[in-house]
């Protein structure tokens, strides 16, 4: 099955929208949460050009936003665009932990390959091996505690979907051996 934003955007609303009046709309360059304001009356999570993991990526991040976080443009995050040093991109990596972790489980929910992003081109060279250490060690977290309450609801939406049997387990990802051969 292709994977195609649109579908993402309509399984999203299914889920969402009514009780948290938030849409999953497309962008452009920069991915961004807005709350409802004067000019639009429903909380936005925007994605980058229509990037089907752009959007995964978003919806992970407002999944772990708490209610007051929800009522803050971009949650009230600070984010340093690419090009940080060696600090500002530990410190990055470290928030973005849960999020990406989140953001695999939507990729096992949907068939597609996962990337972990350190999202640094043009910047310190980051250590790629441990953050997805990092990631990988959140999601058997996750599996053994239990995902947040808005990324379970989307996993189990997007398997049915997808057609990925549920529920999902660590062997749907890779092995730790896996994972140290692949980096």
């Amino acid at each position: 099955m292709p994977h195609d934003y649109q579908d993402l955007i309509k399984l999203f609303e299914q889920c969402f929208a009514q009780s948290y009046n938030t849409l999953l709309v497309k962008g452009g360059d920069e991915p961004v949460y807005l709350p409802a304001s004067e000019q639009c009356r429903h909380h936005q999570i925007v994605f980058a050009h229509g990037y089907y993991a752009s959007a995964l990526h978003e919806i992970a991040h407002w999944c772990l936003a708490g209610d007051s976080r929800r009522l803050l443009e971009d949650f009230g995050y600070w984010y340093l665009p690419d090009g940080r040093n060696t600090e500002q991109q530990k410190s990055f990596e470290q928030v973005e932990i849960k999020p990406q972790a989140i953001e695999w489980a939507f990729c096992i929910a949907t068939r597609k390959n996962f990337n972990v992003s350190a999202d640094n081109l043009n910047g310190a060279d980051a250590d790629t091996a441990n953050f997805k250490n990092d990631v990988y060690q959140q999601v058997k977290e996750y599996l053994n505690v239990g995902f947040p309450e808005r990324a379970q609801q989307f996993i189990e939406a997007l398997a049915v979907f997808y057609q990925v049997p549920l529920p999902i387990t660590l062997e749907q990802f890779m092995s730790e051996k896996e994972l140290y051969e692949y980096i």
